[in-house]
This record gives structure tokens, sequence and C-alpha cells, in this order.
């Protein structure tokens, strides 16, 4: 249960969890819990799939730092597409880098604060870019500022969309501005939108309350994007796509680097569309967008998110649904 417990610190959009664990003898099996899936954020599944791909790979670090090798068996079961993995256990030494991985689960935050104006080596990025190329994820990386400027627009133009969707804002308020909920996104963890020149448009989650440091602005952000993309949108690359977003999150927190996920741009089809011409070039599917850059040296850490009891999230052999509790 350890390493279940460690894999469910990972990330998932708006903190849905969207997973579920059934234990067999030596293999762990992981399921999507349409459930909780966002029928107007993510009505094709398509985050979902991603944010279980995430916890995907937060279990395989924390197995391995465990002494356990993970052999995954991705969408073993054509007839159940809710059966996303399944993973073998066999004895492993772990590597000095596979602890340092697992040490970064319990460090990691989404830090959608402003970051400081050091600037992130290339060197860094370049680590960020190979972690994702071992997952079988490409990376782009954003730091001119021309291409900085068409994915400010694209989030602002899809915030804009998402503004004017009354079932789109009742699905927010729903999983946002939580407070001592296992699941959801806290108002503590989340600052007011920034209406700077500049700024990277924030999603308007409910009732936020974090402060951002009052002596750092957006100009000086040297925070840089990356956009992780993939050849296609079947779920074997949506999957892929989420490994190596924790593979690249991961690495940035055992850097010391913060880092946020940005979605909003890659929920609605024409920004989506936008952003894979204007950044990729139209030559591959843009699946998540990631901010990384230093902290201010005095910034406020940040409380962990709350996560439900796996307990909550364990399944039977012939369970159809998950046991959370139904707060979500």
């Amino acid at each position: 249960m350890t390493a279940l417990k460690l894999a469910g610190r990972a990330p998932s959009i708006h903190n849905t969890q969207p997973w579920m664990w059934r234990i067999g003898h030596r293999t762990v099996h992981l399921y999507a819990d349409p459930a909780v899936q966002l029928a107007q954020a993510d009505p094709d599944r398509r985050n979902l799939v991603i944010s279980c791909g995430i916890v995907l790979h937060h279990l395989r670090v924390a197995l391995a730092a465990l002494g356990w090798q993970a052999v995954v068996h991705r969408l073993p079961n054509p007839a159940d597409p809710d059966h996303l993995a399944s993973v073998e256990l066999r004895s492993h030494s772990p590597s000095e880098e596979e602890i340092a991985l697992a040490a970064a689960i319990t460090h990691r935050r989404t830090d959608r604060r402003y970051y400081s104006s050091w600037p992130v080596p290339p060197s860094h990025s370049s680590l960020l870019a190979s972690r994702a190329a071992d997952e079988g994820v490409a990376v782009r990386t954003i730091r001119e500022h021309y291409l900085r400027r068409h994915v400010i627009d694209a989030i602002a133009e899809a915030a804009r969309s998402h503004s004017q969707d009354l079932s789109y804002q009742l699905e927010l308020a729903r999983w946002s501005g939580r407070r001592g909920s296992p699941s959801g996104v806290p108002a503590r963890n989340t600052p007011s939108p920034d209406q700077q020149a500049g700024a990277l448009p924030a999603r308007a989650f409910a009732d936020p309350q974090l402060e951002q440091q009052p002596e750092y602005t957006a100009a000086e952000d040297a925070g840089i994007l990356l956009i992780l993309a993939t050849l296609d949108d079947e779920p074997i690359s949506l999957l892929r796509a989420g490994e190596a977003t924790s593979a690249v999150m991961l690495t940035a927190t055992s850097l010391g680097l913060a880092n946020c996920p940005l979605t909003e741009a890659l929920e609605v089809n024409d920004t989506r569309q936008r952003l894979r011409e204007d950044t990729l070039g139209d030559s591959g599917c843009p699946q998540m967008i990631l901010r990384v850059g230093w902290a201010p040296i005095n910034a406020d850490p940040l409380p962990p998110t709350p996560r439900h009891p796996i307990a909550d999230l364990l399944i039977d052999a012939d369970a159809a649904v998950s046991t959370r509790a139904s707060s979500d």
C-alpha cells in the first residue's frame, strides 16, 4: 500500500483522481473511473486518461524506489477500455535517480504563483525533454517571446469560450473552491486570475485564496513553457503523455524547479488546433502544457492537496464501480 499511497500524490485534472486500483498476488491493475469524468471540460476523456498516465508513472517510480521493477502492460483488455494497465512486480535494486524521483513525489506541488526572474538553464530544460522522450513523448520548449504570445492568446481565448458556457462554469464551481474535501481543487491552492499584461491567464477557479508574493510580477517571471506532444490522440498515446508529464514534473521537482500543468487551452478544439499549428508546426498533437521555473526564494510553502484514502479507490475483481465517497 505504500507504493499506492505515493502514486496517489499524482496530480490530475481538477484533482478528480480519476483512477481505481485492483490488487492481485503480484500484480496491480489500473482502471479509469468514468464516474468522475468532467463532462464539460473533458468530454472525450483525454484529460482523464492523461491523469491516469500520470498516476501510472508515479506508481512505477514508487515501486522502483521500494525495490520492485514495474513491468507494465498498457491497455491489456481491448474489451474493457477502462482497464488502462496491468503492472507485474519483479525484484529490483533501485538506482539513485529512482530514489530521487520517488522523493520528489512528496515534495511536488502545483504552484500557480509567479516564478522568479532566474532563468531556467538550457541543461535543465534539455533534461526534462529527455525524460519525456524516454516515455515516447516529444517536448517543444517555449522560450521565445512570440511563441509564448501564441500560448497566452490561446489560453485567453479558451477562457473566454469557457466564460460563456454555463455548464462548464457550473462544473468548475463544483470541483474548485474546496475546503476539507478529499478531491477537487482547494481554495487555499489557487490565486486570483492575473490581469497584468503578459501574464499567463489563470483558470477562474472558485473562491481563490492563495496570495501572490507581492514583490514579484508577471513581467519578472522567467518561467518557461513545455508543450508535450504525441503523434495522435489514441488512448495509448494519451496514457504515454501522462507518464511523460509525470516524468517531467518529478524531474523538475528533483532539480528544485516549481511546476504547474496548464490544460485550459487544450480543452477547446479551436485553441488546441491553433496551438498545434502555431507552436508545433502542425506536426503533432499537443497533450499537455507545463509551466516550469524557479519559485521565489521567500515563497511560502504550499500545503499538499488532499487525496482520497487508498481504500476508497480499491475495487474487487468483480466490482464495476469504485467505492469512493459521494463527496465528489
